[in-house]
């Protein structure tokens, strides 16, 4: 298992969710906000026309995916540019989420959506950039006081997806020395998220998600 695996529960839900969304509300010219290496760019591809990536000049990532440089805060471009807008994992490392969404409502058309994912469960990470974690009211007043209409708002997972990806995420922390040579670890969390995330189908308790995504429609 790929490092990037130990939070496979996350992608597969995050992926199924976000094609299910796109086939109706995702059109026309996109902006991928915080895109990195616009990991998305083949699932939404069949749905749009074009696909830009905005990305900060110290971003983490690759830039060779990245059409834009700027900040979810100032995207150099002219009012109603977009006809939709994703951004997944990135509202919780801004200083200022709301003035974040303000410029995402200013470079979108009107009746056109955003799709956002953010964590309300999970771990610190990209430290010391981690600032927020949000409940499904908090994301509904916020997009509503910056003057979006919310249309969908999901969670990702329930609490047993909640609890497998971060016990994998803790016991990867002893994945070192013959443990990782002979691939314990991996085995184990593999065994362990697909365990969760049958557990997960069963028993939906989603006040413990680990994230939710949120479509948001500019009037």
């Amino acid at each position: 298992m790929k490092p990037k695996l130990i939070n496979l529960l996350t992608m597969v839900e995050h992926d199924r969710q976000l094609k299910i969304f796109a086939k109706s509300y995702i059109k026309g010219r996109l902006l991928d906000i915080g895109c990195g290496t616009k990991p998305y760019r083949d699932l939404l591809s069949p749905f749009v026309t074009e696909h830009i990536g905005i990305d900060h000049k110290a971003s983490l990532h690759s830039k060779d995916n990245v059409d834009l440089e700027g900040t979810a805060y100032n995207i150099p471009v002219p009012d109603a540019s977009f006809d939709s807008v994703i951004c997944t994992s990135v509202l919780e490392h801004l200083e200022e989420p709301e003035q974040a969404l303000r410029e995402c409502l200013r470079i979108l058309k009107s009746g056109g959506f955003a799709i956002y994912c953010v964590p309300f469960i999970w771990h610190l990470h990209e430290e010391p950039r981690d600032f927020y974690r949000f409940s499904k009211y908090g994301i509904d007043y916020l997009f509503t006081k910056v003057g979006f209409d919310v249309v969908e708002l999901n969670a990702l997972c329930g609490f047993w997806g909640s609890f497998g990806q971060m016990l994998v995420y803790n016991l990867f922390r002893f994945n070192r020395g013959p443990i990782r040579w002979l691939k314990i670890m991996e085995v184990l969390g593999l065994i362990i998220q697909c365990f969760s995330y049958i557990l997960d189908k069963i028993d939906r308790t989603e006040k413990w998600t680990s994230n939710y995504m949120v479509v948001a429609r500019k009037p």
